[in-house]
């Protein structure tokens, strides 16, 4: 068991590295606000509404699985989200759309909610899905008829956190990087190879489901 729990929270903070490492998941948009206002300072300040605009997306998925696990057995959720997660990164694979950053201006609280719109679109939270899920059945067994309310919702809240971690810490590092190193032109030799590895990463999660 704390092997397991380890593990799951270990791939909760990798999967936040991941999530940093996507320009289309706020470090451009933290670069654009940093190189209209010629500091470093505009990119660290994006850098809260950004995680918390992430968190809140991520939180939203799971918390939808959680409200699920309350009235069913969280096991039976297995094919569903799989479903969704393949056709999602299918989706991607056809369909890159990347975000228009070229001289935003927007509020902190408006920059929380682009973060939040972004993640949810780029499908972040429910790849963080199936890790709490496979933390609750460890927990409560698959079969178990409802979750239990307060340890359920910490674990939530918990794993929210971790990944939150992760994907601010890498977020900030890349956002100064390109800042200060490597200048934006990097996007040009990148994204598209970051658009197929995100795509790829949706469905691999999606068949991972199933052996929960």
């Amino acid at each position: 068991m704390p092997n397991e729990m380890m593990t799951s929270w270990g791939t909760l903070i990798a999967l936040g590295a991941f999530h940093g490492i996507n320009p289309g998941m706020g470090w451009l948009f933290a670069v654009a606000l940093g190189m209209q206002e010629g500091r470093r300072g505009a990119v660290l300040r994006a850098l809260l509404p950004l995680g918390a605009g992430h968190a809140l997306a991520v939180a939203g998925a799971v918390g939808v699985v959680l409200a699920i696990g309350f009235v069913i057995p969280i096991g039976w959720l297995r094919w569903p989200i799989a479903a969704v997660l393949v056709s999602f990164g299918v989706l991607r694979f056809f369909r890159h759309r990347h975000p228009r950053w070229g001289g935003m201006r927007m509020s902190m609280a408006g920059l929380t909610v682009w973060s939040f719109l972004m993640a949810t679109a780029h499908g972040a939270g429910l790849m963080v899905v199936p890790v709490f899920m496979g933390m609750s059945m460890s927990a409560t067994g698959e079969h178990a008829h409802h979750m239990q309310a307060a340890g359920s919702a910490g674990a939530a809240v918990f794993a929210t956190g971790l990944h939150a971690v992760g994907y601010l810490v890498v977020t900030a590092f890349v956002a100064v990087l390109v800042f200060e190193k490597l200048g934006v032109g990097i996007l040009r030799r990148a994204w598209f190879n970051l658009d197929l590895i995100w795509s790829a990463a949706l469905v691999t999660t999606g068949a991972l489901t199933l052996l929960l």
